[in-house]
């Protein structure tokens, strides 16, 4: 019997693929989504660290934008966002955030260069209202298209390289942050070394009508198994990576979540983005608060929303995300402390269930990253 609640959800290129392969099906960010598949969360981790795995990440929001003429994308963009995207050459990919006057963070984003056009890939749950910012800002300057119907394929872990370049030889030679249109199967696909995950791996970029042909032939290599949106959490949070609407969001600057190495160095200096006042001076001064790694010890899970405290009992921070880390085999989690207690050795407590337990602050990412730089 269907499910009257998932009639309104939207659906991706992939849905029909998800079901035919035995995916649980849960809602996220407005889609009918898989959050696991038959072999589980734990393996489905597990299998992307040794070998390679395939997600949909079709719900996320792909926009093109286009300079009118007279004018320059990237400088248009700049207003938004504190990342050098005027230093961007074609084929090359930024980390960003869209900010507002308080040096908060509306969204993080992911935009490249084509040489021709910039490509913005945004979060599903914020895609309209970024694309509405992005009207109302840059429509002077810029042609907007949302791509919102593409499918996204995200082929990650140490196999990945060597099961996309049968397809395409190509992406063999690009390195991490960059990017490249690319034929699959007779396809062009715009493909980007990237993901999140922490491991190597691309994104792939292909019409709606491709997704799932496209899927079905990296799927028919043994080494690629689906994974869903489960594994996908607990490998980008063994990855230090932030989730927005969790460990970033509107009260949260780019200073506080660590993210100071995504600014560009003039931008520092210069600004020229919303916020830039404030996020220049705790770049200089230091924010109130930083996002800090936490090991508990023992197999207590502490999740979000769970009270971190000092020794004399007082609330010191929050965790914004926390599970269990196949990798490591035992919980960790993230989280926003004060500044005097942020320092990496730092011994705090978790309020769980009402019980103290102890955490170590840790250096993040908590397993490496694999990525290829060439």
């Amino acid at each position: 019997m269907a499910d009257p609640a998932s009639d309104s959800l939207k659906r991706t290129p992939l849905h029909a693929l998800h079901v035919a392969l035995g995916a649980k099906l849960v809602p996220f960010a407005g889609y009918d989504m898989p959050v696991q598949f038959p072999m589980g969360i734990l393996n489905e981790h597990l299998h992307t660290r040794r070998a390679a795995g395939l997600f949909d990440v079709s719900h996320m929001g792909q926009i093109r934008l286009t300079a009118k003429p007279g004018k320059n994308a990237a400088a248009a963009v700049e207003r938004l966002v504190p990342g050098d995207i005027a230093g961007l050459q074609p084929g090359q990919m930024r980390y960003t955030q869209l900010t507002n006057a308080a040096g908060g963070i509306l969204d993080d984003l992911m935009v490249t260069s084509t040489g021709d056009h910039l490509l913005l890939v945004v979060n599903a749950a914020c895609k309209d209202a970024d694309l509405a910012h992005i009207r109302q800002h840059l429509s002077d300057d810029v042609e907007i298209e949302p791509m919102f119907a593409r499918g996204l394929l995200a082929l990650q872990g140490p196999d990945a390289a060597d099961v996309l370049g049968r397809q395409a030889p190509q992406v063999r030679a690009m390195t991490f942050m960059t990017g490249s249109f690319v034929m699959i199967d007779g396809v062009e696909c715009y493909v980007t070394r990237s993901g999140y995950t922490g491991c190597d791996g691309y994104e792939i970029s292909t019409p709606a009508e491709a997704a799932e042909r496209i899927a079905r032939l990296l799927l028919a290599d043994d080494r690629v198994k689906p994974i869903g949106l489960g594994a996908r959490d607990s490998l980008r949070l063994e990855a230090g990576l932030c989730l927005y609407g969790h460990d970033i969001d509107t009260a949260t600057t780019p200073v506080e979540a660590g993210l100071v190495w995504s600014i560009g160095k003039e931008r520092r200096a210069k600004g020229g983005f919303p916020g830039d006042e404030i996020i220049i001076r705790q770049i200089a001064s230091g924010a109130p608060r930083r996002r800090v790694g936490l090991r508990p010890e023992g197999r207590t899970i502490a999740r979000e929303g769970t009270e971190i405290i000092d020794a004399a009992g007082a609330v010191v921070g929050k965790v914004t995300s926390g599970g269990f880390g196949p990798s490591l085999n035992g919980p960790l989690a993230m989280g926003y402390v004060d500044r005097a207690q942020a320092a990496s050795g730092t011994k705090l407590a978790l309020r769980v269930r009402g019980k103290p337990v102890t955490a170590e602050i840790v250096p993040m990412p908590f397993v490496k990253h694999t990525y290829w730089r060439g």
